[in-house]
């Protein structure tokens, strides 16, 4: 649980016969398909050195295996960094150029060139694998279920390798079946930013060449899309010159920034293997040895999270640093010294670490609930008076309360007058013809996912769920609660998805807290209910499965979407990236938890902690001394510093002192992390942020280099891990 796997505001850290359309080329004589293709080039020509509904690279088997070998390095990475702090990225933009480098080592060899299409569903394949940890609850649930469980709260549940699998399978593929149906909504019609896909469409963009090809030129298309796709570009070069040039470097030697990875990558993997020898390193003693041993106020100058500090950038690394300061500098000597917390600081139980986590707790709530209701009633408000006229207007010209009620000559008065909804222009300054159930902007018929092949996949993807969840759990939540969980995982997955599109942010630990809330009051509690912590854990871990693996497919799509991708190819990549990450994945956590002790020194697993105690709480479970109160203190204060942020954001456009001072408001999500981890973690990912504000803002750098960094930083650790797992299992000795 990242801070929401979400990008700080200034960078962007940021899928038989329908796979047969994406490997055919267009034959010379097949006169009967020529007209149709000179429409997909007309309405879907990308500003590149491609035309990608002329590309027979959309979908191939050799995009999806480099794709997979991407997404197994990530996965092994978030099982890792999961397992210690809760972290997950997805890591779009690392994917897409070792997708690139691998591709253009290979170039000699390729029958068919790489093109951006291509590079598309790479990254695809690679971050629906890589992000399954997070997705099936490895790095939270699972091992909250499987070492934090008391014995009368169901304990021990057997979770052997081949249940995982089973229980992997059968939540992986849901959400991406039920976000396809959303791509012609929130990209196509209402064009939501999606920040991280559009950065690594830029990204994509400007390795192969990112300019729009004479040829298109030529013909001057007046689409949505391509206007969309040459305004990303433009922004580019009108916002961010020291980028442009960054981009004109990149795409002149790419070798370079590979070369930059790579030493990212070494040396952080060799000063991972340095700390397996030597793990005082986990923990230097910079402010002292007695607020190390008492306080654990302690460094872990740990290369990758300096990393994530860079990719979270200065004002989440400055929140969570403030969350530390209050949790670990304030909260927990209080509560140490008031006998609230009487034992050992670092006591998940009895000391101030379990304690302070009753407060962050608090503030996810707090923060999760304002933004998923700002969401929910936000629609309402903006399109409310438009429905109430269209009604108005039906009912007055509805001869009978029976025309009324069934909706005769309803269509022809739903008009909402808003700008999102509004007819695009085109180049020459006329309104595009557009009806609202054929929007302009979308890529050729047969590059789509049919509403068939929804309605197909979308009750079978339901139903495998429902049964894999009976097979593994069935001893322990009902059927009945097993189907609405998943319904629940419906609903608010499509909130997620409209925060991703907006703000970058996918609210997934604040949608798995609110589902654990609403089980809260439908689940049995009291002695006789020994299960009702499970079931509540379970149906947090379906709400937050449906919602990651629809913001991630719509993210992707939208990157798709600005290159010029073919939706459908996407969508297969991700059904084949999803499942091979489920496999993946358990394996991983298996791995992990059979070699270490968890919770131990390396792996504190805090995610687990916060999803149990979260469960106690809204089960009726008893608080630590003084909890509540300091609890429904801070709850009170980030509700109202949430609703700020709120209001700041939704006029930063239009009044430059609301995007001022934005930054500078805490976000809950940030402060609740600095305090549930310990302060070594946080002071890497702050000393991250620095770097990222001295890079980006001091120096007036573009991020792309830096980020680049950061992923190199990030994978060594990440990968050398595995090497590490290895020698612990071996019994290796440290010095």
């Amino acid at each position: 649980m990242a801070p929401d796997r979400g990008a700080p505001s200034h960078t962007h850290s940021p899928s038989t016969s329908d796979i047969e359309d994406h490997e055919l080329l267009p034959q010379a004589g097949q006169q009967q398909d020529i007209s149709r293709l000179q429409s997909d080039h007309a309405r879907y020509a990308v500003p590149g050195a491609y035309d990608s509904a002329l590309d027979g690279t959309n979908f191939t088997f050799r995009g999806v295996a480099v794709g997979t070998g991407i997404g197994v390095l990530i996965a092994f990475s978030n099982t890792y960094f999961g397992l210690q702090t809760g972290w997950v990225s997805g890591m779009a933009m690392p994917a897409s150029l070792i997708g690139f480098a691998v591709f253009k080592s290979l170039s000699r060899f390729l029958v068919l060139p790489f093109t951006p299409v291509e590079n598309v569903l790479v990254q695809t394949v690679a971050g629906a694998v890589g992000t399954m940890p997070l997705g099936l609850g490895f790095v939270g649930v699972m091992p909250s279920i499987q070492f934090l469980l008391k014995e009368s709260e169901g304990a021990p549940v057997d979770l052997s390798l081949w249940r995982l699998f089973v229980w992997g399978i059968g939540l992986c593929l849901f959400g991406v079946v039920f976000g396809v149906p959303l791509r012609k909504q929130v990209i196509i019609r209402e064009r939501l930013k999606f920040p991280s896909g559009t950065a690594t469409a830029l990204m994509i963009s400007v390795l192969h060449g990112g300019s729009k090809s004479e040829e298109a030129k030529d013909r001057e298309i007046e689409t949505q899309g391509t206007e969309e796709r040459e305004e990303l570009l433009r922004e580019s070069d009108r916002d961010n010159q020291p980028e442009q040039a960054e981009g004109r470097d990149m795409r002149g030697d790419w070798k370079r920034q590979i070369r930059l990875l790579v030493v990212a990558f070494l040396g952080s993997g060799a000063y991972t293997l340095v700390q397996y020898f030597l793990p005082i390193f986990h923990k230097l003693p910079v402010f002292g040895t007695h607020l190390a041993n008492k306080w654990e106020w302690t460094l872990n100058p740990s290369p990758a999270y300096v990393g994530q500090g860079i990719i979270m950038g200065p004002a989440t690394t400055f929140h969570m640093l403030l969350g530390a300061i209050v949790g670990w500098a304030i909260l927990s000597p209080i509560a140490k010294h008031n006998g609230w917390a009487p034992g050992p600081v670092d006591d998940w139980e009895t000391g101030s670490k379990g304690w302070i986590v009753w407060v962050s707790l608090a503030i996810m709530l707090a923060d999760a609930i304002v933004n998923l209701g700002w969401l929910f009633l936000r629609p309402t408000i903006h399109y409310g008076p438009g429905w109430i006229k269209s009604l108005r207007g039906h009912y007055r010209a509805s001869p009978s309360w029976s025309d009324f009620l069934l909706g005769k000559q309803l269509a022809g008065y739903i008009s909402l007058d808003s700008s999102a909804h509004a007819p695009p222009s085109s180049p020459t300054g006329n309104p595009t013809k557009t009806t609202p159930n054929d929007p302009p902007d979308d890529a050729p018929p047969h590059h789509l996912v049919t509403t068939r092949t929804v309605a197909i996949f979308l009750p079978i993807t339901l139903i495998l769920c429902v049964v894999c969840i009976h097979i593994t759990f069935g001893d322990y939540i009902p059927i009945g609660l097993n189907i609405l969980a998943i319904l629940l995982a419906l609903v608010l997955s499509i909130m997620g998805v409209r925060a991703l599109g907006e703000t970058d942010l996918n609210p997934v630990s604040g949608i798995s807290k609110l589902t654990q809330l609403v089980f809260a009051l439908i689940t049995p509690t009291g002695p006789h209910a020994n299960h009702s912590i499970i079931i509540n854990l379970l149906a947090g871990a379906v709400s937050e499965a449906g919602a990651l693996q629809a913001g991630d497919i719509l993210q992707d799509l939208k990157a798709g979407h600005l290159i010029g991708a073919s939706p459908k190819a996407q969508f297969y990549g991700q059904l084949i990236g999803s499942v091979v990450g489920a496999f993946v994945s358990a394996a991983v956590y298996k791995l992990y938890v059979s070699v270490y002790p968890i919770p131990g020194d390396l792996f504190e697993i805090p995610t687990a902690y916060v999803w149990i105690f979260t469960a106690r709480l809204v089960t009726g479970k008893g608080l630590p001394p003084m909890a509540w109160q300091f609890a429904l203190l801070f709850g009170v204060v980030f509700v109202l510093t949430t609703t700020l942020r709120i209001y700041l954001l939704a006029y930063r456009d239009s009044k430059p002192w609301c995007k001022a001072l934005h930054p500078w408001i805490p976000g809950g999500i940030a402060v609740a992390v600095g305090m549930y981890n310990t302060p070594s973690f946080t002071l890497a990912r702050t000393v991250g942020g620095v770097i990222s504000l001295w890079w980006v803002r001091w120096k007036g750098r573009g991020e792309t280099r830096v980020i680049v960094l950061a992923s190199g930083l990030i994978l060594g650790e990440g990968v050398v891990s595995i090497l590490n797992l290895v020698l612990a299992s071996l019994g290796v000795p440290h010095l």
